[in-house]
């Protein structure tokens, strides 16, 4: 796992721009903090920073291939795994192509080489990726199918910038970051997000299974790779024997490594699953036992509240899972004040607002994680893919007309300032994204009722809600050089799992059947049983005290860049406001986006125009 940045522009000679290069990557020092790479040309800069995971001895980048009789250079940098890349080396190797490394990165250079642009179809993993073809005079950017990996990029009149987070973006002295009024809804809300959508001006993310080419003409984006539904015919025994044989085949690639590897393990069905999974298939090689870990608060035992989205805590559980599957399991054990502590360095990792406490003690969770290994396996898009969330099971939420993933919370954009209101029309903008989604999901002909309605829940949690969760999981881990690999966001289970009914996805009578059934001989009853848990909430009261707080001080403050966006008591409200909701532990948890929001104007002296 990597961290890349560039920098194309036909109208300026990049050879001169080796500081700037050099700034824009050493942003990504943490991304990669076992190798540097750059590369210059004419009118092509590229940088690249390497977490070596596969051929450590090897891959290092930019790497090149020349071409064509006077040898003119095709260059690659490159962040992610490729998990059939033996397959795929095996295949080039067939068609006349020969290999100094064994590194994956070498087997997508040569896949380019061979394939053009159509390469992205034949690779499976999590991959953001940038090709200069000096032969062609252009640059693709190329972003997996459910964007595990981040890709950012800002066009401009003659040429591109583009890194794999904005920070490396922001280095560079021609880009100026500014915020709309219309970002407000999306910086309060990043699960609001469309594919591609950033709330600075200007800049872009690649989209999921999209491609971008920038050559002398423009920009142009385009997709190789879309949901496609179909009727599924398997019956239910049939169906839940294909879920298993993806999810082996899937866990035994996403293992290969030249490094340690780790699986994180709540006790919940779907990291249960991958880590069971991950502990027989290192112990038919002899390489156990994995090493587990989770994420315990101190005093949660007394703070702790149940509710619909956290109904119980997970140390039992995971400590139970970890006896079961033989794995060594370490148990993470966070102070509220060492979350407090280290909200800033998550706020730096995620470049934009962070959601406070939640990142702060995942990042936390994996600088204890990295101590021991490099690469860790994660149940992270299960729950979007078997239907696990409560609103999925909720009538009065599914058959709304907004997104379920909602569920009964206040929205932020409710604290705005009356003016900001009119002008912005929050509900108006929601509603036109719910609408622009649902015009998206892939239907299948003649399907209505509960089955077509829950195609769309399903769809509608498979966008910014899984882009959110996968980006904070990137940024978390990428900020202390762990790479975190995701099997449930495999393309081949993505695309079977999404034509199985919802009779079947339920058919049991609870959530997530269909992995429940997959994997019921691997797990405790216990946990089979369990219902979903989300990933857990610092409750200590110390802490919601201190957010309330600071959203109180936050509105009497005249020098907030947010002063004259809220509505000062509408925000006092919401902090007297205690009764949890459907997906929030409380109103300090809500709170957070928007106090992170005004520490992160600030730090970056930005303002909304």
């Amino acid at each position: 796992m990597c961290g890349i940045v560039g920098w194309l522009d036909f109208a300026r000679d990049l050879r001169r721009e080796q500081d700037v290069l050099d700034t824009m990557t050493d942003t990504m020092a943490d991304r990669g903090p076992d190798d540097r790479g750059t590369w210059l040309s004419p009118h092509v800069a590229l940088g690249h920073r390497r977490l070596a995971v596969i051929d450590v001895a090897g891959g290092a980048q930019p790497m090149t291939a020349d071409v064509g009789p006077d040898g003119s250079p095709v260059v690659l940098v490159y962040s992610g795994e490729v998990y059939n890349f033996r397959e795929l080396r095996a295949h080039l190797t067939q068609l006349g192509h020969r290999f100094s490394t064994r590194s994956d990165t070498e087997v997508v250079l040569r896949a380019y080489l061979e394939w053009g642009a159509g390469c992205v179809e034949r690779l499976n993993g999590m991959f953001a990726f940038a090709v200069w073809d000096s032969v062609r005079e252009k640059l693709l950017l190329a972003r997996d199918r459910l964007g595990i990996k981040p890709l950012y990029y800002a066009p401009g009149p003659s040429g591109v910038l583009f890194a794999s987070e904005p920070k490396g973006v922001l280095a560079n002295p021609h880009f100026t970051p500014s915020l709309s009024l219309e970002a407000l809804p999306i910086l309060f809300n990043p699960r609001l997000a469309l594919p591609g959508e950033t709330p600075i001006d200007g800049l872009r993310e690649v989209k999921p299974g999209h491609v971008v080419r920038i050559d002398r003409r423009g920009c142009y984006e385009y997709p190789y790779w879309r949901l496609v539904s179909r009727e599924h015919t398997d019956d239910l025994a049939t169906t839940v024997r294909t879920v298993r044989e993806l999810l082996e085949d899937i866990v035994e690639r996403q293992l290969v490594a030249d490094v340690p590897r780790a699986a994180m393990l709540s006790g919940g069905l779907d990291s249960s699953a991958i880590a069971a999974l991950a502990a027989r298939s290192l112990a038919r090689s002899g390489e156990g036992p994995l090493v587990t870990y989770s994420v315990r608060f101190d005093g949660e035992e007394e703070n702790f509240r149940s509710t619909s989205l956290r109904p119980e805590r997970d140390s039992p559980y995971a400590a139970m899972v970890a006896r079961h599957i033989g794995a060594d399991h370490v148990e993470v054990v966070l102070k509220a004040g060492d979350v407090a502590e280290a909200i800033p360095s998550a706020r730096r990792a995620r470049d934009l607002p962070s959601i406070g406490q939640f990142d702060a003690s995942m990042y936390l969770m994996f600088a204890a994680l990295r101590e021991r290994s490099t690469v860790a396996l994660s149940g992270e898009a299960a729950d979007e893919l078997f239907g696990g969330y409560p609103w999925f099971h909720d009538p009065g939420t599914v058959w709304r007309e907004t997104f379920p993933w909602l569920g009964d919370a206040p929205r932020l954009t409710d604290c705005l300032a009356e003016d900001v209101r009119q002008e912005l029309r929050p509900g108006e903008l929601e509603a036109d994204r719910y609408s622009t989604l649902r015009a998206q999901v892939p239907r299948l002909p003649g399907e209505d009722g509960v089955n077509a309605r829950m195609r769309e829940v399903l769809f509608f949690s498979s966008q910014g809600p899984l882009s959110m969760l996968l980006d904070r999981k990137d940024r978390m881990s990428m900020a202390v050089g762990l790479e975190v690999r995701v099997p449930f966001c495999d393309h081949r289970l993505l695309e079977y799992v999404w034509n199985v009914p919802w009779s079947m996805k339920i058919a049991d009578g609870r959530e997530k059947s269909l992995l429940r059934m997959a994997v019921a001989d691997l797990l405790p009853e216990d946990v089979l049983l369990r219902p979903k848990s989300a990933y857990p909430a610092m409750h200590d009261p110390a802490h919601d005290d201190a957010i309330r707080a600071a959203a109180r001080d936050m509105v009497d403050d005249c020098s907030s860049p947010l002063w004259e966006l809220l509505d000062r008591h509408k925000v006092l409200e919401l902090t007297d406001r205690r009764a949890p909701t459907m997906t929030h532990a409380s109103t300090a948890h809500l709170l957070i986006p928007l106090v992170e929001l005004d520490v992160w104007m600030r730090e970056h002296r930005l303002s909304v125009a």
